[in-house]
């Protein structure tokens, strides 16, 4: 390990402490001066963490790619994240989304260095399973995510041999995504052997990885595999663990209280510490640009009357989704009417706007050039390991509506009887949208998204906000891989076709 970064916190540093990670160089320790007792083992575990502050790892950078979809447009003009909208190939090389292969390579490295040294030290072997089920699930998770953005049929990502002795040889690519697909299937199941369940954490334990996350990211990478028998298997392993329920009232799920709760499977921990937070900025990024002079919003990333109309009447996730104009909120304490001067399309989310409506700001970053917040960001919750099943369920021609009309009914929603993909389809949008869940990977593993994108997307008032893309799904269906990857390799890291 060329360089560690070791974290100086507590155990707690995920929820308890409440503050940002102190990470501080530590020298240039190797295998002879580093892994020998527990605090090495705790601290090269916390290392792993440390990309997740990053502005663009969870927040600003990666929404580039999400905000492809129909749901969202870009809020303000920002030349480079529309190229990126526009799948045109101008923004390769760009600050916005450069860094997502780099950064998860970061934390893979980082999980490597845990899984190859941890077990030779005599430790507890309670703190030594679970700092290696972290290590596994870290693992999987980042060769998931770099997986479905830059892979597919033609060539896969890089998978490092944690056993090489090449140090920082370029390494080609897999054959396919498939293969990926495998390692993380792999990585990801010895994370649930390893980890405990969630509810057996103390609250300073909060925000590790924990048994139903493990499951829960397999569900889904089965059903992006399309092997829907894995996707149900282990969307029931999450279910029937007894661990998970919907909340009451969807709104709820989006408040600083429930970041723990009985909905929460996995989640970007944040915080609003003094002197700039950590975690996601997502809640900041999507907020009024300059925040009606309150404070830094960022005003990207808005809803477009698409997603908007697409709703039944009687919705209640259209509200608690969507801010229209002349709808009332609570902004820092006070009661006001909602209304834009820089959205292009007229809206906001209002999934992440309760750390707003606490006055004195004591939920949001005091630091407005890093926006974080209290509220955890969803990346996967149990709304969506339902819907997965649902999903797994329709592909293998079985019925879903069991799971369909627990989304439905949470809802407000009258309950369906043999719903069909085009209803699981409504369903993911309505209840994920704005979400990590990603709708443009949705519509591209649909095949939907070249008929969806050959349509303009609507402002509030009705006017044209973006005009009619040409998605090439030959081309689009991945996203390239960052141009500095490509040149320091040599070539030996290959460029996804057409791109350039």
């Amino acid at each position: 390990m060329k360089r560690l970064i070791s974290l100086s916190l507590c155990i707690a540093l995920l929820a308890a402490c409440n503050k940002k990670l102190d990470i501080t160089p530590a020298g240039t320790p190797t295998s002879g001066n580093f892994w020998q007792n527990e605090n090495d083992a705790v601290s090269g575990a916390n290392a792993m963490y440390s990309e997740f502050d990053d502005e663009n790892f969870y927040g600003r950078g990666y929404w580039w790619f999400i905000n492809a979809s129909d749901d969202m447009v870009t809020g303000r003009v920002k030349a480079e994240g529309d190229n990126i909208k526009n799948f045109n190939s101008s923004f390769i090389g760009g600050s916005y989304t450069e860094g997502q292969w780099k950064m998860r390579y970061i934390v893979i490295k980082r999980a490597n260095d845990v899984i190859k040294h941890v077990p030779n030290i005599d430790m507890t072997e309670s703190l030594k399973n679970r700092i290696l089920g972290e290590a596994y699930f870290f693992s999987g998770l980042m060769y998931f995510e770099l997986a479905y953005t830059y892979g597919d049929a033609r060539a896969g990502v890089p998978i490092v041999n944690r056993d090489s002795t090449l140090g920082d040889a370029p390494i080609p690519r897999a054959a396919n995504v498939d293969v990926v697909y495998d390692y993380v299937a792999s990585e990801l199941q010895k994370a649930a052997n390893h980890l405990p369940y969630f509810d057996t954490y103390t609250t300073a334990e909060y925000g590790r990885p924990h048994k139903t996350a493990a499951w829960a990211f397999l569900s889904k990478m089965y059903l992006y595999k399309k092997d829907y028998a894995n996707a149900e298997k282990y969307a029931d392993s999450v279910i029937n663990s007894g661990k998970h329920a919907l909340l009451p009232n969807f709104a709820d799920v989006f408040t600083i209280a429930n970041n723990w709760t009985s909905e929460y499977i996995w989640s970007v921990y944040s915080n609003s510490q003094s002197p700039s937070g950590w975690g996601s900025i997502l809640p900041g990024v999507m907020l009024e640009n300059k925040g009606w002079g309150q404070y830094n919003g960022w005003g990207y990333y808005m809803p477009t009357k698409e997603l908007y109309d697409s709703y039944e009447n009687g919705d209640k996730r259209r509200e608690a989704t969507i801010l229209k104009p002349g709808d009332s909120l609570v902004y820092f304490g006070n009661k006001i009417a909602y209304a834009s001067t820089n959205s292009l399309s007229g809206f906001q989310f209002n999934k992440y706007m309760e750390p707003f409506s606490y006055a004195n700001k004591i939920h949001v970053s005091p630091n407005g050039d890093h926006p974080t917040t209290d509220l955890n960001l969803p990346l996967i919750r149990y709304a969506e390991v339902i819907l997965i099943k649902a999903e797994a369920k329709l592909m293998q021609g079985k019925n879903a509506d069991v799971e369909i009309n627990m989304i439905r009914n949470r809802a407000g929603l009258s309950s369906v009887t043999n719903a069909d993909m085009t209803e699981l389809k409504k369903q993911r949008r309505s209840e994920l949208a704005g979400e990590w869940a990603n709708r443009h990977f949705d519509l591209v593993r649909w095949g939907d998204a070249k008929t969806t994108y050959a349509q303009p997307l609507h402002g509030y008032s009705g006017a044209i906000v973006w005009p009619a893309r040409n998605f090439n799904p030959a081309v689009h269906n991945v996203w390239p891989v960052p141009r500095t990857e490509v040149t320091s390799s040599n070539g030996v890291v290959t460029q996804n076709a057409g791109w350039e």
